[in-house]
């Protein structure tokens, strides 16, 4: 992978549009995709999380999003005990049945969960308040009322992407990235963790820690009778092999890998030479929208290449961009800026086209966006923004100084 000097201007982050219009313009990439027929245009949209110009918006609600998700988790699990029982070459079904089931925890996890922390899924504090606490019971993740608040206080204010931010923290202490590492470098790195049985191990330890040990004794009863109760039915009926593939494993090792990857694309450090560090300027270029795809094949190509070229660009839409998209970049972390700018949108739920219509009208009161056109470009551009930012203020041994959380393994989900 080559490196360059400036992680700001390469070419996979480009402002506004990715046209070099400004804000407001078309998207060059989204826009070659209309070529295609009608019934690809909402696909294709929820896909990249970008809809092209003039496309007439598709409307969610906070609890379709919830319904949805569900709704992948329970089919999820159904397709792979089919697998297990139908065994032969039908557990070839396992495949699908994984990544439903992990769509459906990552929705709930970086979607749903989030939102109610910042108060904002329904906009009613006691029933978003409850069903965080529930989804940080079934997904064993950090404990929601201290979730909510270094979340809300030590990555949305002023700490945001500083020493004690927990982004910062779990990318510093768990990855062991550091400033000045090649970009060749932290790729290794990181994927040697994505593919570390230690790592996991560790990383399901942390998980477990971060909500026994601050839930309340309610929650922490509750979770711990749910646990003893699925061990003792699958025990009592002979169901431990479907519970620890259809369940378990996409819920810890699979759920912790696409973790893993979603981190090293949330938010680029800021440059050492920025003395001033607030201010909307400075937040918005913190945080990047990170659209799925690649512009397709242009209609001038003569026919033998234009086939050519349709049937790599349908390969890699296929077996690249829609995992990226499904597994990764779940919900509306496509368009993360959006939410740093307007972290109490009511319209939220609607987070392709709220965002698309705040770039369209020019992000009043702000810089214009900037995104960029995949997963491997969007990890490239923070690993090379770590790569330049300042090695004293983000050397891991600093944040002792300002941490507040367990440092046995951090991690931000």
């Amino acid at each position: 992978m080559p490196e360059v000097n400036d992680p700001r201007t390469r070419p996979g982050r480009v402002p506004g549009d990715g046209t070099g219009h400004g804000s407001g313009a078309p998207d060059r990439v989204r826009e070659s995709m209309r070529v295609l027929p009608r019934p690809f245009a909402v696909p294709l949209t929820l896909l990249t999380g970008r809809p092209y110009a003039g496309q007439r918006a598709v409307h969610f609600t906070p609890t379709r999003h919830l319904v949805n998700a569900v709704m992948s988790i329970a089919c999820g699990v159904a397709l792979s005990g089919t697998a297990l029982w139908a065994a032969g070459w039908l557990l070839v079904l396992l495949l699908p049945g994984w990544a439903m089931t992990l769509h459906g925890a990552r929705n709930l996890r970086m979607m749903i969960y989030h939102q109610c922390a910042h108060q904002n899924m329904w906009r009613r504090r006691g029933a978003d308040a409850a069903l965080g606490r529930l989804l940080a019971a079934v997904l064993l993740v950090q404990d929601f009322g201290r979730y909510s608040v270094e979340h809300v206080g030590d990555h949305h204010a002023l700490h945001h992407m500083t020493r004690r931010d927990p982004t910062v923290q779990a990318v510093l202490i768990s990855l062991e990235l550091r400033p000045g590492m090649s970009r060749r470098q932290m790729w290794r790195r990181m994927l040697g963790k994505v593919f570390s049985p230690w790592f996991h191990a560790r990383f399901l330890t942390a998980r477990f820690r971060s909500y026994y040990s601050f839930a309340s004794t309610g929650g922490r009863v509750a979770s711990a009778a749910g646990l003893v109760t699925v061990a003792a039915l699958a025990t009592w009926l002979h169901l431990w092999l479907f519970v620890l593939l259809a369940w378990v494993l996409p819920m810890t090792v699979l759920f912790q890998m696409s973790n893993v990857l979603r981190l090293c694309v949330k938010h680029t450090f800021p440059a050492p030479d920025r003395t001033v560090r607030r201010g909307k300027a400075y937040f918005a270029g913190l945080t990047n929208a990170i659209f799925i795809g690649e512009a397709a094949p242009s209609p001038e190509l003569p026919r033998p290449r234009r086939y050519a070229a349709w049937a790599r660009w349908w390969t890699r839409m296929l077996l690249i961009h829609f995992p990226s998209r499904y597994l990764v970049l779940t919900g509306d972390t496509v368009v993360h800026d959006f939410h740093h700018r307007h972290p109490m949108n009511k319209d939220w739920a609607n987070y392709i086209f709220a965002r698309e219509e705040d770039h369209r009208r020019g992000s009043p009161g702000w810089p214009d966006y900037h995104e960029v056109w995949g997963l491997v470009a969007a990890i490239d551009l923070v690993f090379d923004s770590l790569r330049e930012a300042d090695p004293e203020e983000y050397h891991p041994d600093r944040i002792t100084e300002v941490n507040h959380r367990e440092l046995f393994m951090a991690f931000d989900d």
